[in-house]
């Protein structure tokens, strides 16, 4: 592990400050995502948050539409769509995910990092810093750099509790006193010691280490997956370039300088082969381009290329794609469909009837049997709904118990209702009905019972 020494302790990383053409096209990447990171708890569809994930009250807000705990099949997809398109995307192109687009290392790379170069300087004036004396100017460049860590694990920790409870309930922890709000309070405490202690502290050890998805990384390429990689068979045998050398002894392209290690943020060196480490970030891709220009020699030397390419394999090197990532794109495909499907098709309202506790059927004076029902309706619809219950069997008669016509926006409503029958209608001791709830003129669902009487002689 490139960030534990030989002796088991932590080997601190000092990144080279990078700059190039992909570190730009990261940027761009990185500060966008980073924008609509900011951005998205604040944007409303309806009176719904863009993006909420509200597992303390189980009510989950994505593209302005709720979704409640009965809907976790749906919720179940969507996760199960991001999983494999991830892994697809990694079959096909490695940790791109982690080096482009995961929050972790935007906010490492592009924050954080960028805040250590402006407070401490390069990779070399922060070694110094750290290995020298205890100096007022020392503890001065510490003292700013942490708090600013700190002011920012702060924000970072506000919106990160606006995407769990949304920016209403936030500002209301904000604006009213502590007391009000001790539990949303002390949330926010810890994640911004979390935060804090993930980006001042533990650092590339969360892509390391911690992150199962770096582990995962070896059972998800094969030989065609394209990735950050050294081109050994051009860079070998690596030393410095000598001028009036015998061509027998001509060395290769790599002239062993060193930059790809110094700017790789996880400790790396890309020249000793695929690594589960490398997060494809391309800042050695940049070094290494930059001294091939000055050495006058095509960049590439440090690219994107697969396992096959880098070895030779021409049968592999022929396939546009593997057998693996073929099968993955049918399953990503299948899942979209699905989730597409349950989607069209989920309903406004979540309904639950249940034959009343310790109640049977009532024969009645004029000949019918009554059975009692309760009814538990939650409005999933994202606004208020009248509804009305009825039966799909003209010879059937529902007769509410209380009276509610309307259902509040994502609000519930438990109503209780009488299902009657006419005797001489009834076969079997234990037949089946359909209730039927309706809203303006619109049967929305469907819900079957049981229903009890004795059989008619």
């Amino acid at each position: 592990m490139a960030a534990i020494a030989m002796e088991n302790k932590r080997k601190w990383i000092y990144a080279k400050k990078p700059k190039g053409i992909w570190f730009q096209r990261r940027q761009w990447v990185g500060y966008t995502l980073l924008l609509i990171f900011f951005v998205l708890p604040f944007i409303k569809i309806g009176e719904h948050p863009m993006l909420m994930l509200n597992v303390v009250e189980r009510k989950f807000s994505i593209f302005g539409t709720l979704f409640y705990p009965q809907d976790l099949y749906i919720f179940v997809f969507g996760m199960m769509i991001m999983l494999v398109a991830i892994v697809l995307i990694t079959a096909m192109a490695g940790r791109v995910w982690c080096g482009w687009a995961c929050p972790q290392t935007i906010f490492m790379e592009l924050v954080f990092r960028r805040i250590e170069y402006w407070i401490e300087g390069d990779w070399q004036q922060q070694r110094k810093l750290n290995a020298g004396p205890d100096t007022d100017a020392r503890a001065w460049k510490k003292l700013a750099k942490h708090s600013i860590f700190l002011l920012l694990s702060f924000i970072i920790a506000n919106l990160f509790l606006a995407y769990i409870i949304g920016v209403d309930a936030l500002w209301q922890i904000i604006r009213e006193p502590v007391e009000q709000h001790l539990i949303g309070f002390l949330s926010l405490i810890v994640f911004t010691l979390v935060f804090y202690g993930v980006f001042a502290h533990l650092r590339e050890i969360v892509c390391t280490t911690i992150c199962p998805y770096g582990r995962l990384q070896s059972v998800l390429l094969d030989e065609s997956t394209v990735t950050v990689a050294y081109d050994h068979r051009r860079g070998e045998p690596r030393g410095k370039q000598q001028r009036h050398v015998d061509a027998h002894h001509l060395k290769g392209d790599c002239v062993d300088c060193k930059l790809c290690v110094h700017v790789c943020p996880t400790g790396i060196d890309i020249r000793d082969g695929i690594q589960l480490e490398c997060v494809n970030c391309t800042a050695c891709v940049d070094a290494c381009d930059a001294v091939m220009l000055k050495l006058q020699k095509p960049t590439g030397l440090v690219g994107f290329y697969s396992a096959a390419t880098l070895e030779g394999d021409a049968a592999v090197k022929s396939k546009a794609v593997s057998v693996r990532t073929l099968a993955y794109a049918g399953v990503l495909i299948a899942l979209s469909i699905g989730f597409a499907f349950l989607l069209a098709n989920r309903s406004i309202i979540d309904a639950r009837l249940l034959r009343a506790t310790g109640s049977s059927y009532q024969l009645r004076a004029d000949g019918t049997v009554s059975n009692l029902y309760t009814l538990e309706l939650t409005n999933k619809s994202g606004k208020d709904i009248p509804f009305m219950v009825s039966s799909e069997d003209s010879t059937v008669l529902v007769q509410r118990v209380n009276v509610i016509d309307s259902l509040k926006r994502d609000g519930t409503a438990m109503l209780s209702f009488f299902i009657i029958r006419p005797k001489h209608s009834i076969q079997q001791y234990k037949s089946e009905v359909i209730v039927a709830i309706m809203s303006n003129n619109k049967k929305i669902k469907s819900l079957k019972t049981t229903f009890i009487a004795p059989v008619a002689m």
